[in-house]
């Protein structure tokens, strides 16, 4: 699979589960891929054809602005969803780290990795063939993706 990524993406974010860290956003730094079939884009040359990556980084900085996280685990879910659903993309990769957060620690985080379910049916007519081809996605029912 062909990946776009998004590295050393600094943003601001509202998260934490104290007071003190709810007081105000926190810079966080984001590590996200795409994973996506470049093909068809690499071929047409048309951005039509892939996921416009600075689209992805102009949702998530809305995103972050207006919404409200306890966990990062929670915030690197709702950007691994929307790049699945908004976006249209086969997985994502989602790195989230505080920086600074805890004295003598540069970062600290969580990274998920999230994939559309795939249906898989058979080439050609035979039933029993072993090659087989994508032919449709279908969100995970049980993450909700």
């Amino acid at each position: 699979m062909d990946k776009i990524f998004i590295r050393d993406f600094r943003t601001e974010a509202w998260i934490g589960i104290y007071e003190w860290e709810q007081a105000r956003a926190q810079v966080l730094e984001l590590q996200i891929e795409i994973g996506v079939d470049t093909h068809q884009a690499g071929g047409s040359d048309k951005i039509a054809d892939t996921i416009h990556y600075g689209e992805v980084v102009e949702r998530v900085q809305n995103d972050l602005k207006t919404k409200k996280f306890q966990l990062l685990e929670a915030l690197a879910e709702h950007i691994a969803t929307v790049i699945l659903h908004d976006f249209k993309a086969l997985s994502a990769s989602v790195s989230v780290a505080k920086l600074g957060h805890i004295k003598n620690v540069g970062k600290l985080g969580v990274a998920i990795y999230r994939a559309r379910d795939v249906v898989v049916a058979p080439l050609g007519t035979s039933a029993t063939s072993a090659t087989a081809s994508i032919v449709a996605f279908a969100p995970s029912e049980s993450t909700g993706a």
